[in-house]
């Protein structure tokens, strides 16, 4: 089988939609290339954000539980999400910008980290790496300072050893570096031929962790389209317990969760968000899936309409 490609995808949770679409869409610079439902309940949002084209390793998705509480990062999940910068230059532009929209920062010599509106950190961090860089168009943000897709996941675990024999026996991750600051976070990295990313350990809170609004939900690595049912079959022979391959019309994906408690994805490269929208009008309209089309005109008046701020940009 080929390599996994790094990163594929993240989603996380929100309570509201609209605050969503603002903060990643007219904050941050992303696309949304896709409003949907979620396939397993169709009465709330699925919202995808990434590059112009919406290519996997730039793709954060939400979905939409209004009125959920508060979420929690814990052991066993991801606390931190990781985007690549070009440049130095590009941290005092972002720590401007979000400085000025009223979002707190914190300043490192190559990063800058902070919180969305629900509490979900990220990190914006100047990378040297070989992959093409994944941006999207925003007439605030020029080019050359745009985020450039996901550069790593942080999670927590207790015990990351337990996860060893998966990631880099099974998976392909690299063997695990030690963070010359702290010994007790560990730093693999997941490259394939085109692409890669790094997925790190560190030591977990006190407090349990708690689903809700501000937290992720999974993290999905890119497969080969043709070896997605490979994969099912080589990780449940290593012990994990994959779901069925499942269709999601956009890609198609494997569902386990990784000996720390994560629950990760394979999601394959492709067929893409073009199959049912052209890519000049992706996210404008809710799309739902041959699955569920013939439900339209019952699914659409349950959901609250959003204002996308790259339509009014467009009409200026």
């Amino acid at each position: 089988m080929k390599p996994l490609e790094g990163i594929h995808h993240i989603t996380a949770i929100t309570a509201d939609a609209q605050a969503n679409v603002d903060f990643y869409v007219g904050l941050l610079g992303l696309r949304l290339v896709k409003k949907s439902v979620n396939q397993d309940d169709t009465s709330v949002y699925h919202l995808f954000y990434a590059d112009e084209t919406g290519d996997p390793g730039s793709d954060i998705t939400f979905f939409e539980y209004p009125g959920v509480p508060r979420g929690r990062p814990g052991a066993g999940m991801i606390h931190r999400i990781v985007w690549r910068l070009a440049a130095p230059e590009a941290l005092d532009f972002w720590q401007r910008r979000l400085t000025e929209h009223g979002v707190e920062t914190a300043r490192g010599p190559e990063s800058v980290v902070f919180d969305d509106p629900e509490g979900l950190t990220h990190e914006l961090r100047v990378t040297h790496v070989p992959d093409e860089p994944l941006v999207a168009r925003h007439p605030e943000i020029p080019a050359e300072l745009a985020l450039q897709g996901f550069h790593a996941a942080r999670a927590y675990a207790a015990d990351p050893d337990r996860s060893r024999a998966l990631l880099e026996g099974t998976l392909g991750f690299s063997a695990p570096t030690s963070d010359g600051a702290d010994s007790a976070t560990v730093t693999r990295e997941l490259r394939g031929q085109r692409r890669g990313g790094f997925y790190v350990y560190d030591p977990p809170p006190a407090e349990r962790g708690l689903q809700g609004a501000g937290s992720v939900h999974h993290i999905a690595w890119a497969a080969a389209l043709e070896e997605i049912e490979e994969w099912r079959r080589t990780v449940s022979a290593a012990g994990a317990r994959a779901t069925p391959v499942i269709d999601r019309h956009y890609f198609r994906s494997v569902y386990f969760r990784e000996p720390s408690g994560v629950l990760f994805e394979l999601a394959t490269i492709g067929p893409g968000f073009t199959v049912d929208e052209p890519l000049e009008h992706l996210g404008e309209k809710l799309s739902l899936t041959p699955r569920y089309e013939h439900l339209r005109e019952r699914i659409e008046p349950t959901l609250t309409p959003l204002r996308n701020p790259r339509l009014a940009w467009a009409q200026r």
